[in-house]
């Protein structure tokens, strides 16, 4: 267990249990309750862990992505490239990167102004919904999240892609079918959770508004956050 591969496994673990734990417990406690209230200050800290968390795990799919590039496209150079103190870089890197985004989203929520009805129409504080509450003109945050996106989701997502069509070459090199069946076999669960966090977060936060995208963003959201960390395990344990 001690190698690049489950090191980066164990942080997305983190991540997941972090996430669930941010979102879920309220979540049920307003299954039970009738009074489904939460104060300001706790629905900002849920919004700033839930962006935090989800722009960390962005990072970190793509640092597992490149782990998995060195090892199929250059196994001989393995150990000194993924080293233990790149490994660790990349994890910083990651962890800041995710948080520091998080706080500049939550630091422009903050500066607005909240009037009216003060229904916040998701399972959980979720930026989007929340900054419908605003009395003010939100175009600054809301040009913001899609820059953050582009950042967290479509770049990271044209690296992998990239280096996955890399991997692909590489193993159709491959002359036995042994070879070419753990090769597979290593890639095919990260793409597995990839397909699952990024389609999901790219429909929530880069398809444009429509009158029925409320609804089903509360289901994605749900998925997202209560069934991607459950089914991240398995796939992983399956592999």
């Amino acid at each position: 267990l001690h190698t690049p591969m489950y090191f980066l496994l164990s942080h997305l673990a983190i991540i997941d249990m972090s996430y669930a734990s941010n979102n879920v417990p309220k979540m049920l406690v307003n299954l039970v309750n009738q009074k489904r209230s939460i104060s300001f200050v706790p629905c900002i800290l849920q919004t700033f862990l839930y962006l935090g968390l989800a722009a960390t795990e962005c990072l970190i799919l793509v640092a597992m992505s490149y782990d998995r590039f060195v090892a199929i496209c250059h196994p001989l150079q393995y150990t000194v490239i993924m080293s233990w103190r790149a490994c660790t870089g990349l994890v910083v890197t990651s962890w800041s990167c995710g948080f520091v985004l998080a706080l500049i989203h939550v630091i422009l929520l903050v500066r607005l102004l909240f009037c009216g009805p003060r229904e916040v129409n998701h399972l959980f504080c979720e930026i989007l919904s929340v900054l419908k509450l605003a009395c003010v003109d939100t175009w600054i945050n809301k040009v913001v999240i899609f820059a953050a996106s582009v950042f967290v989701l479509v770049g990271p997502l044209c690296l992998m892609l990239v280096s996955y069509l890399r991997i692909l070459w590489a193993i159709l090199n491959i002359q036995s079918n042994e070879g070419r069946k753990k090769a597979f076999s290593t890639c095919s669960s990260h793409l597995c959770v990839v397909g699952l966090f990024f389609g999901i977060a790219m429909v929530v936060y880069m398809v444009p508004e429509s009158s029925q995208r409320e609804e089903k963003e509360k289901i994605l959201s749900l998925f997202h956050s209560l069934f991607n960390p459950m089914l991240n395990p398995l796939i992983y344990t399956l592999r």
